[in-house]
């Protein structure tokens, strides 16, 4: 069975084993530059380098959002490629017959081809993950980012999970479905409707975050670690209201607009909430009114704790596809 997965797997593995070559000649070589220049810019200046480093990042900005782009989508585009294939080639040209009549079990044909196919995917795509982790770590130590959706995503070992659970979607498909075309459009329409859910819907709700009560203030009295407040008003009179956003260096920040709030914990309403005031009055407003946010966040060192139960996430529903599919396959297929 492994001769024979390798005998047709050998070709796409070869050329997907070329491909990573390159993508690895080509993170290295531009990784080594953009440290090669953060080290310049850090050595030329002694204040902080604030304004030379921005300038960098932002010149660097579109790069790494096109490989982030363009990395997670590798996941749907293995599991169209070798797993929806995987079961539904056979499927659609009858050939599966004659494999089944070889003295070899169907639930072994299925789990040999998994493993082998499905592990060649996983690796791929694990390996790109941490490539592009190392690439793009100076970027993220300033940025502060990683919890970002479509920069968690494609970083540390979560894209290990999201490989797995791609290919054993594209496997059930191409078993339930029996036609190559259609498994790899449903493959596409699962995981992309997973990537999308799982930030939105399930990643904030895997920790209870953590709050915190913050002084609102102007930017020049800003509590510490507090590196923004955007403030929003809201209607006028009494009436008027004013929102909150609170940025956090390192924090994911799960809260997002927050009404402001007296001292005694109510929302501030009308000219205590400040909104009322003009551009340059509001900083001595927001200092005499004492006004109060409460923010909801994840704090930093949560975040290879988010990578892991979110891997383990997709671990197991990879795995409950791959049970699915062999019951199918013993159950239900002829």
């Amino acid at each position: 069975m492994m001769w024979l997965t390798w005998r047709q797997f050998r070709v796409p593995f070869l050329v997907t084993l070329a491909l990573l070559g390159t993508v690895a000649a080509f993170l290295l070589i531009t990784g080594i530059g953009m440290r090669d220049g953060l080290d310049e810019i850090r050595a030329g200046c002694a204040d902080g380098c604030g304004d030379s480093l921005n300038e960098f990042v932002r010149q660097q900005e579109a790069m790494v959002s096109m490989v982030g782009a363009a990395l997670i989508a590798v996941p749907a585009l293995l599991g169209m490629a070798w797993g929806a294939p995987l079961v539904a080639r056979e499927l659609e040209s009858g050939t599966h017959r004659m494999i089944w009549n070889q003295g070899v079990t169907r639930t072994r044909w299925l789990l040999v081809r998994m493993l082998t196919v499905g592990g060649c995917a996983v690796l791929t795509t694990g390996l790109l993950g941490l490539m592009v982790t190392w690439w793009a770590r100076p970027i993220d130590a300033i940025t502060q980012e990683r919890f970002t959706p479509l920069v968690f995503e494609v970083r540390g070992v979560v894209p290990f999970g999201y490989a797995a659970f791609a290919f054993t979607v594209g496997v059930c498909a191409g078993l339930l479905v029996r036609r190559t075309l259609a498994a790899m459009a449903v493959t596409l329409a699962v995981v992309a409707a997973a990537q999308i859910l799982v930030p939105l819907a399930v990643r904030p709700h895997l920790m209870p975050p953590e709050t915190r009560t913050l002084r609102v203030a102007a930017p020049s009295g800003l509590e510490k670690g507090v590196t923004g407040m955007g403030l929003q008003p809201r209607g006028s009179g009494d009436d008027a209201r004013l929102d909150v956003i609170v940025e956090m260096a390192g924090t994911w920040v799960t809260s997002g607009g927050s009404p402001a709030l007296t001292a005694d914990g109510t929302p501030a309403t009308g000219a205590d909430a400040c909104a009322g005031s003009g551009f340059e009055a509001r900083p001595r407003c927001l200092e005499q009114a004492g006004l109060r946010v409460e923010v909801e966040y994840q704090p930093g060192d949560r975040y290879w704790t988010f990578q892991l139960l979110e891997t383990a996430l997709y671990l197991a529903l990879a795995g409950l596809s791959a049970w699915a599919g062999t019951w199918w396959l013993r159950r239900r297929l002829s």
